[in-house]
């Protein structure tokens, strides 16, 4: 009795993995008839590859591009100091101040040094466009300290939620700017 059981156990498990495999091959070959159809990826690489991907392109689209002017160059060390101002950079503190945050940051390298100088010397101002807050920033002994405060105390928990990267990544200014430079213009001359 036990050796039929088994051996009905036997063909139970070969005829389960029998159909697996059936079934696994057949989306394999579906998925590959697909990709031969549509075989556009959606990622190009990293988020800087992506972004002067999408430039080119819209560079490419646009009929009076004047390619003198094309300098993906600036975009891209602009890029550059985005990533060390994201990743190169330890948050030390973040404490809350009347209507608003202030934060200190040390940058964990010297490129990321230099793009918080870069950054900082336009940030602040693009923010206060955009939202009316007032970001200070001081600089001593290698530490960057940026005060964010609102004249609305509505803004108070939102500016303290967004944080030092949130408060650098917010607004929509970011995407004018990357085109203005990648087209050869200047969007921070004011700013020098």
């Amino acid at each position: 009795m036990k050796l039929k059981v088994l051996f009905f156990l036997a063909l139970c498990i070969q005829g389960t993995a029998a159909f697996a495999a059936e079934k696994h091959s057949m989306m394999m070959h579906h998925e590959h008839k697909m990709g031969a159809s549509n075989n556009i990826l959606t990622e190009a690489g990293n988020d800087a590859f992506g972004t002067i991907q999408e430039v080119i392109a819209k560079l490419n689209n646009d009929p009076n591009t004047d390619w003198g002017k094309v300098n993906l160059e600036v975009l891209r060390q602009h890029l550059l100091d985005m990533n060390d101002m994201t990743l190169n950079v330890a948050v030390i503190s973040q404490k809350s101040i009347h209507n608003g945050l202030e934060v200190t940051v040390r940058p964990t390298t010297d490129r990321a040094e230099l793009a918080l100088t870069r950054i900082f010397k336009a940030h602040p101002l693009m923010l206060k466009r955009e939202t009316g807050w007032t970001m200070k920033v001081v600089k001593n002994n290698g530490l960057y300290m940026l005060t964010t405060t609102s004249d609305d105390s509505k803004d108070t928990l939102k500016i303290r939620g967004l944080g030092y990267i949130g408060l650098m990544a917010y607004g929509t200014h970011h995407q004018s700017h990357h085109w203005a430079m990648a087209t050869g213009k200047n969007p921070h001359a004011e700013h020098h």
